[in-house]
């Protein structure tokens, strides 16, 4: 009895000086390195793959994934989602911008473990054929230490990849070792260069896990052109990204701020209250021009949100496949600075004049306070044909809750314009599809005049008689 209490006291004491001892060792640091190091890689490279890892246990200091006596970190959660997140080529060796805020960001929306991959030796080069020919090496190695924490008791569903540009294909390349079988993959603006035109197996694939989603921020730059994903999101078309510079006298920024968008939108999703909605659609043109307005095909409760919560779509999206649509392209409009939200409404129109056909309608909305707010209307010169519904998206840069009335101006295009003329709307329907929740608003039986703005308080929409 003696012995066996004496052994149980010993083995307390061991556990505490493990734990004391465990806590006094440094944290793991974010390879720094600079332009020497991309010159020293010319004649003497050189790849290392740290793994680090965070939890909210150890928020502000990185621990190793696994011990020297390759145990696992009494930290991680086998049961808990594991976030994987993986930088790309940084060709003048510095730590990312965005990474603490990143982190940070993650761990306050999630109680998951962080694995930051720094493969910063080897994307630290001039030589970028170099840096690419090293992603392979690194989900080499990625999947090496993924089928020890299985070993562990983790699970590949529980896995969510995050890759920036070259990270992107590093994340396929890890999910093409486990059959797709990881839980998802976001790329953020997968790199471009080398990997356009590739077939799946040298690049990103939606077939390398069970949903993957794609932001293209830089498609005609640094960034790849064409989808990847279940769903891949073209903000701003997917190129020129509003508040970028556009001089090349700008220096770095001019180069890497279209790229990075991608970082900063999928953090935005996380840190604000902002539904970045998005229309599925089959090109940008067609979404300026107001042909993509309905998503009720696609989700009954809502247009696809881009960022963190866009898995929310994989019931949606795998319905979609099993319908023969393998992707789906949507498009979305952001503001220039960050958080980058806008807010979308959509004006329904039935006109009872077949004389409106040629015409077209602007609006504005008064708030609570009575401040005007003045949309961008994606396509003015749709036909009204009587007793159709149109729809006009209207894009505002200032979300307006609470809506006292709605201003309406009429324009007659052709040359049958008539100042005494009255055209009259059957009805006239408003919808939030950044909330989708709010009750729309209607007004029925209006009469405009040409070119003369009317404001109209707007109701509860009355339901249809069944």
């Amino acid at each position: 009895m003696f012995k066996q209490l004496h052994l149980f006291i010993f083995s307390i004491v061991n556990f505490l000086f493990l734990c004391s001892e465990y806590n006094k060792r440094p944290c793991l640091e974010f390879s720094q390195l600079n332009v020497k190091d991309s010159f020293r890689d010319l004649f003497n490279p050189r790849i290392e793959i740290i793994l680090m890892m965070y939890t909210r246990n150890n928020l502000n200091c990185a621990e190793p994934l696994f011990e020297h006596n390759n145990s696992l970190n009494i930290n991680f959660n086998t049961q808990k989602k594991t976030v994987w997140l993986i930088h790309g080529y940084r060709p003048m060796g510095s730590i990312p911008s965005w990474l603490q805020n990143f982190l940070r960001i993650l761990l306050n929306e999630e109680d998951v473990n962080i694995i930051v991959v720094d493969w910063n030796r080897g994307a630290t080069t001039f030589i970028y054929n170099r840096a690419v020919k090293n992603t392979r090496k690194v989900a080499e190695n990625l999947s090496r230490h993924i089928k020890n924490l299985l070993k562990h008791g983790a699970s590949l569903d529980n896995f969510h990849f995050i890759g920036v540009s070259l990270g992107a294909h590093i994340s396929g390349f890890v999910g093409k070792t486990f059959h797709g079988q990881l839980g998802r993959i976001t790329g953020l603006d997968p790199a471009g260069p080398k990997f356009s035109g590739k077939p799946s197996y040298s690049r990103l694939d939606y077939t390398d896990a069970k949903f993957v989603d794609v932001i293209h921020s830089d498609s005609n730059g640094l960034g790849i052109k064409e989808p990847l994903g279940h769903i891949d999101f073209y903000p701003n078309g997917g190129t020129k990204q509003p508040g970028c510079p556009k001089s090349i006298f700008s220096g770095i920024e001019y180069i890497k701020c279209d790229h990075q968008r991608a970082v900063y939108l999928f953090m935005a999703s996380l840190e604000t209250n902002c539904n970045f909605i998005s229309f599925p659609c089959h090109s940008y043109k067609d979404y300026k021009t107001s042909l993509c307005v309905d998503c009720d095909s696609f989700n009954e409760t809502s247009c696809p949100w881009l960022g963190y919560q866009a898995e929310l779509l994989k019931g949606v999206l795998r319905e979609r496949m099993q319908g023969g649509t393998l992707r789906t392209t949507v498009f979305l409009d952001t503001s220039g600075r960050y958080p980058f939200c806008t807010y979308y409404f959509v004006l329904s129109i039935i006109v009872l004049d077949k004389t409106m056909k040629d015409g077209y309608i602007s609006f504005k909305l008064l708030n609570q306070f009575g401040m005007t707010e003045e949309p961008k209307l994606y396509e003015k010169n749709q036909p009204f044909y009587k007793l159709q519904e149109v729809k006009i998206l209207a894009q505002f840069l200032n979300d307006v809750e609470s809506i006292s009335s709605i201003g309406l101006t009429y324009f007659q295009s052709s040359n049958l314009q008539c100042s005494t003329c009255k055209y009259r709307i059957q009805s006239l329907m408003l919808k939030s599809l950044t909330y989708p929740k709010r009750p729309p608003l209607c007004r029925y039986n209006i009469a405009l005049k040409e070119k003369e703005e009317v404001f109209l308080n707007l109701d509860t929409c009355t339901p249809k008689k069944t």
